[in-house]
């Protein structure tokens, strides 16, 4: 395996597996990898001839109240659960790499990058759709690979690849859960054992409001209203926003019709948790 940190040698990389005639998986992440991530990447290694793992974490995208220097870092361990899971190339850029002090270029997705998360992370989007399209353009990767926890992200993505004309596929990947349920993720590490314990709440949310739907409710507000109650009996929850959004353009469904994107954010002590299910009117009764 081998770990490249520069723009160039990552670009000449990619061009001698296309010109080998190697299909090309691609797995972007902010290190600290956890089982989703890890998951991610053994799709890619099961479905593509070469993968490359991108740790880069990407400051554009920390609002101004959030610090990136904080985030989560541990290249060694990172770097010991990609070679074990068949990584064949880690790109880990530093920041001057991916921004020169000359950089002014930026990708905004509108109207996708304003709800959900967006409303509460101002520029987020814009710094994750800008990062992506880079890495897109650096590691030139046939598939990439997305997790279904951060939903608005993959949404958004998406959107970038068609509306650009991307020459690449994208594959979102099943949420990976803890065993009470609570979804992978790196933040997952600033939560006290109790709080641990209480995030389990969140996709507990979640369900209820899936099975509201399968008894016949369809009416968002009822349901958003039963899933906040349930959650603030958490002592350590506070509740950020609840949504039942439309799959394709994210915006409010007062009646729930069709296939619907359930998402939560809610702040468990100092750690900020996402979570999401997708429900299909198609797979419910009534």
């Amino acid at each position: 395996m081998r770990i490249i940190r520069n723009i160039k040698q990552m670009c000449k990389a990619s061009k001698k597996a296309r010109l080998n005639g190697q299909a090309i998986g691609f797995v972007p992440t902010m290190g600290a990898l956890h089982p989703g991530h890890l998951s991610l990447i053994r799709k890619a290694r099961y479905e593509n001839d070469k993968v490359a793992v991108s740790i880069f974490i990407n400051p554009t995208q920390f609002g101004p109240r959030e610090d990136s220097k904080k985030y989560p870092r541990n290249l060694k361990q990172d770097t010991y659960l990609c070679t074990k899971a068949g990584v064949d190339i880690i790109f880990y850029p530093d920041t001057k790499e991916i921004y020169p002090d000359n950089y002014r270029t930026y990708v905004m997705v509108e109207e996708l990058s304003d709800c959900l998360c967006g409303k509460f992370r101002p520029g987020h989007f814009r710094g994750v759709a800008t990062v992506v399209t880079k890495l897109f353009n650096i590691v030139q990767p046939d598939v990439a690979y997305f997790g279904q926890k951060d939903a608005q992200q993959a949404i958004i993505i998406k959107r970038i690849v068609e509306d650009l004309n991307m020459p690449l596929k994208i594959k979102v990947m099943p949420t990976i859960r803890e065993g009470n349920g609570l979804a992978m993720s790196s933040r997952n590490v600033y939560l006290s054992p109790d709080e641990r314990r209480d995030a389990a709440i969140l996709y507990q949310a979640l369900n209820l409001a899936k099975g509201l739907i399968r008894e016949g409710n369809r009416d968002s507000l009822d349901i958003i209203k039963k899933m906040r109650q349930l959650i603030n009996k958490k002592k350590n929850a506070k509740v950020q926003y609840i949504s039942i959004v439309d799959l394709e353009n994210l915006k409010p469904m007062p009646k729930i019709e069709g296939s619907v994107l359930i998402a939560l954010a809610v702040w468990i002590g100092k750690a900020r948790l996402i979570d999401n299910i997708i429900v299909k009117l198609s797979n419910c009764h009534g």
